[in-house]
């Protein structure tokens, strides 16, 4: 819906994201932005650019439907719930929390938004405990309230939890069974993407070569993995630097396609006392890729 706005003296040479910020009071200023970088804010016509000043008299447009829009509803599987936590069987594809305020995407968070029981959890990550890349599929454990969320996080945070994985890469490793101890930066060149540093934080990821298979002239191997920190794209960073990315990891490897990573084991105890340990099936694309 477009809305239309005229500057009036009192908000004359004002900055335009704090105009826009006016009439939306529900939004923070940088939650707004994204209107303005997706064309949305208008001046006389003309895109308005965030630090813009304003002038008495402008006419400003406004496109308000990425903020009024509903997100669309989504079933995810899920494994396992009590009054204190769900967890989920995460599909390839699915973000586990957006990235902004302002997001009509569906995601993990927002399938459990309606099972929430504590009104002090808001927000688009609201309940989320730990979470896995898009492209990542398996198995994700949520809270209902604060106190389930707090003692997951420090389950979490003191590496108590055990996580395994999946994963189909590209050669064989050398070793069957090794402990990839590399730490792990931001990559100055690349900031949306990670990379072994000298100066990063500690990251270490065991594996175990399950099998190894030909497929059209290469070779490939199946690993399961468990990651011992859980820094932001680990296993994919650690693999691709012992020369053995993930097969689909457009941006740690070679091929496209989907990513063959997959979460299928998570131990943990849980806030009512109980020790589990929940398992995923590998997804059908695994056995299909190691087929052909």
């Amino acid at each position: 819906m477009l809305r239309n706005f005229e500057v009036n003296k009192s908000d004359d040479n004002v900055r335009a994201d704090v105009f826009v910020a006016k009439h939306f009071p529900a939004f923070s200023r940088s939650s707004l932005r994204k209107l303005f970088s997706e064309g949305m804010v208008l001046q006389n016509q003309s895109k308005l650019k965030v630090g813009e000043r304003l002038r008495s008299g402008d006419a400003v447009s406004v496109n308000d439907d990425l903020i009024t829009n509903e997100v669309r509803v989504i079933e995810l599987p899920i494994i396992y719930e009590d009054k204190d936590v769900i967890v989920v069987n995460k599909p390839a594809g699915v973000l586990t929390h957006s990235k902004g305020a302002i997001n009509i995407e569906a995601t993990v968070a927002s399938f459990i938004q309606g099972k929430i029981n504590d009104k002090k959890l808001t927000g688009n990550r609201a309940g989320v405990v730990h979470r896995l890349d898009r492209p990542t599929s398996g198995l994700i454990i949520c809270a209902k309230n604060s106190k389930a969320l707090i003692y997951l996080q420090k389950q979490f945070s003191s590496r108590k939890v055990k996580k395994t994985y999946m994963a189909i890469v590209e050669g064989v490793p050398q070793q069957k069974e090794a402990i990839i101890d590399a730490p792990i930066g931001r990559s100055p060149t690349k900031p949306q993407s990670f990379k072994v540093l000298s100066g990063g934080k500690s990251a270490q990821t065991e594996y175990h070569l399950v099998d190894s298979f030909g497929r059209s002239g290469k070779t490939f191997s199946i690993l399961e993995l468990r990651p011992v920190t859980g820094r932001t794209h680990q296993i994919r960073v650690h693999l691709s630097y012992i020369g053995h990315p993930v097969v689909g990891d457009n941006l740690y490897g070679h091929t496209d396609g989907p990513l063959l990573l997959h979460a299928k084991e998570l131990e943990l105890n849980l806030p009512s006392g109980e020790h589990k340990i929940f398992r995923s099936s590998i997804p059908r694309l695994f056995k299909e890729f190691a087929r052909t």
